[in-house]
């Protein structure tokens, strides 16, 4: 485990996010992954702009706290300060939707590809054989969306407005924001940051999300010229192929490949990748230099965002959990199965510590 603070890490260029999603509501799974990957050693937990959704978080926050604060009392001295971050967008985005079909025009005889394709398993059976999607546990991928025979399914999108956040920024300890934009969307980026602005004095990040287009890097300077000066950091988030990173190795690329964009263009603020990031992307980065310790942060990567891939390989982890609460009638609390919590934590960290260690080498070697 390799807990350290959130700002040295972004200073440092080993910066590790999980993002829960920002229409990912699963409750008790939120719960779960905040506790492993924040005892991994995650910098930051983004979750999605909902007060259930927020204490569940702080709920995980909190019981990893516990067992840190238990480790010291034994002598280990480890630190913790992960920054909760909460995510908002000024338009229409594929983070912030939902997936809903009417099981009643199913085929009888359809084979059902949308069960067989939602990586998040939102889609299936209930108890009374009906066919349709879970709600909290879809985030969005839309995955499902061109492997329906009949095109039956829709999605559903919402938009986080001003009005919904600022409270969550002022009374729930909320440390960081994201802003999901798209180019084009000037307008609408002003509009949302006026609104917000003067609550930015009391966090510790903001960070802006954006996929590519051609126009990207003039947008990305006209959004800098806007929001500046800040009273934080700020982090431009490349989002390489959204939502894609459990699919496979290639998914990677987009996402490194959008990050150098965005450094070559100097603008200033760190570079953090997202979409499509996985087990590959630290060694890819590795192999093209930019984790660099010795560069400064406008000359190298920051950190790494990891979603859907760190939600897919703790899967089968809150599926046991799930089952053995239900089985011994016990809370479903990650932190009361000692086995199930050690297994969670080490797959987290396997995610985790290859960018922690890989720059606190490349300094090492710097020293000497």
């Amino acid at each position: 485990m390799t807990l350290t603070d959130p700002w040295q890490s972004l200073k440092s260029g080993n910066w590790v996010k999980l993002i829960c999603g920002a229409s990912f509501q699963d409750l008790p799974a939120i719960r779960s992954l905040t506790l492993a990957y924040t005892l991994a050693g995650a910098d930051c937990i983004d979750v999605a702009a909902d007060p259930s959704v927020i204490n569940a978080a702080k709920e995980g926050l909190k019981a990893a706290q516990k067992l840190i604060n238990h480790d010291q009392n034994q002598g280990l001295s480890r630190t913790w300060n992960p920054w909760l971050m909460v995510s908002l967008n000024d338009g229409e985005d594929p983070h912030f939707r939902k997936a809903y079909f009417d099981y009643q025009h199913c085929p009888p005889d359809c084979p059902r590809p949308c069960e067989k394709i939602c990586p998040a398993q939102a889609i299936t059976e209930s108890e009374n054989g009906i066919l349709g999607v879970i709600d909290p546990r879809c985030y969005g991928c839309g995955r499902c969306l061109p492997v329906c025979p009949s095109q039956l399914i829709k999605t559903r999108s919402h938009t986080i407005s001003p009005p919904e956040i600022i409270p969550l920024i002022q009374s729930m300890g909320i440390e960081a924001i994201e802003i999901h934009t798209q180019v084009g969307r000037e307008d609408q980026f002003k509009q949302l940051w006026q609104a917000i602005s003067p609550t930015i004095n009391q966090l510790q990040l903001l960070a802006i999300s954006c996929p590519d287009s051609p126009h990207l890097i003039d947008y990305l300077r006209y959004l800098y010229q806007l929001i500046s000066p800040l009273p934080c950091p700020l982090i431009w988030q490349t989002d390489g192929r959204s939502m894609s990173g459990d699919i496979g190795k290639g998914t990677t690329h987009p996402a490194i490949k959008l990050g150098e964009k965005v450094l070559n263009s100097g603008i200033p603020g760190f570079v953090q990748l997202a979409g499509g990031t996985n087990h590959y992307t630290v060694p890819k980065l590795q192999e093209m230099g930019l984790l660099n310790a010795s560069k400064t942060s406008n000359q190298r990567i920051s950190g790494v965002a990891y979603g859907s891939y760190a939600r897919s390989i703790l899967s089968p982890i809150l599926e046991q959990l799930e089952n053995q609460s239900m089985s011994l009638n016990s809370p479903l609390a990650l932190e009361n199965y000692p086995n199930l919590l050690q297994q969670a934590v080490k797959i987290a960290d396997s995610l985790v510590s290859p960018l922690k260690l890989e720059v606190r080498s490349q300094k090492s070697e710097v020293r000497s």
